[in-house]
């Protein structure tokens, strides 16, 4: 007996023995309620994973704003792309709708009292060269349509913008109103709601104001701001009663003999697309067929 518990270790065995033997029966008899022991495992268990879960939480939600974030801005960069391509489709319905309007101008002049006594090319505009001294459209006509030389080019509203200088076989170069080489033949005149029409002559285009002289008007002439200026047809050059431009201010000569208008054209030289060609021929066929 004596050497029995004079072994430490086997003593505490079996006091642990003893003890986990009555925890466990006392664990039974509890049922499904938790010991204090059972409490206090679960507790420190529970905030060690607290304390685990907690940063791993927030660092998933900032990956997960991160992910967000992007795809925000790969939508917004779309949506801007699509925005972008919206506004220039936009614009080509604008233009398109424009040309359009252009087109069905074009086609009822071709019907127009007016011109029926001459016969009418349509074409397109399909090059331009221009610089201060010198303005010059090129056009998808040429002689095997029937385009010559010195033919009147107009666009809608019968608004001039020149006349073909060089016909080609397949195009041909138009000199617009505003190039010198054309200002010094027209004659134009105004059509005054009463009286006798006023002749002058265009006589040059000044490129910063955009406008064209009319010069040579006689001093005694009412010429005032807004009148509306056309071929006169007595140069022979161009046909009568093409819309050259509406006189914007007037002056008189540093002599005190003649009255000089300035013009704004009535067609935007700058922005052309389509035109017709005119063959004064057609006209002139039934007494001899004269050319220019």
């Amino acid at each position: 007996m004596p050497s029995f518990f004079s072994n430490k270790k086997l003593i505490i065995l079996l006091t642990s023995l003893i003890i986990l033997i009555a925890l466990i029966s006392y664990s039974l008899r509890q049922g499904n309620r938790s010991t204090w022991t059972e409490q206090f495992v679960q507790d420190v268990i529970g905030g060690f994973q607290y304390v685990v879960s907690v940063p791993a939480r927030y660092a998933a939600g900032f990956f997960q704003n991160v992910n967000d974030i992007e795809r925000a801005y790969q939508e917004n960069k779309k949506l801007k792309e699509n925005l972008a391509n919206y506004a220039s489709v936009e614009q080509e319905n604008r233009d398109l709708a424009a040309q359009n309007k252009e087109l069905k101008a074009l086609i009822g002049m071709k019907n127009d009292p007016a011109l029926s006594d001459y016969k009418k090319y349509s074409a397109t505009l399909i090059g331009r060269s221009y610089d201060q001294w010198n303005q010059l459209i090129t056009i998808d006509k040429g002689k095997v349509n029937g385009i010559k030389n010195g033919m009147p080019v107009i666009t809608s509203g019968k608004r001039l913008i020149g006349s073909v200088t060089k016909a080609g076989n397949f195009t041909s170069k138009v000199s617009l109103i505003s190039d010198d080489q054309n200002t010094n033949q027209i004659s134009a005149m105004i059509l005054p709601k009463k009286g006798a029409p006023i002749f002058g002559m265009i006589e040059g285009y000044d490129q910063s104001k955009g406008v064209l002289t009319f010069a040579k008007i006689p001093i005694k002439a009412k010429v005032s701001k807004g009148q509306v200026v056309t071929t006169s047809g007595l140069s022979g050059k161009y046909t009568k009663g093409l819309v050259v431009g509406t006189i914007t201010q007037v002056t008189t000569d540093q002599y005190g003999l003649t009255k000089t208008a300035l013009i704004k054209p009535a067609a935007d030289l700058n922005h052309l697309n389509y035109v017709l060609v005119l063959d004064r021929q057609a006209q002139e066929s039934g007494g001899g067929g004269k050319g220019d």
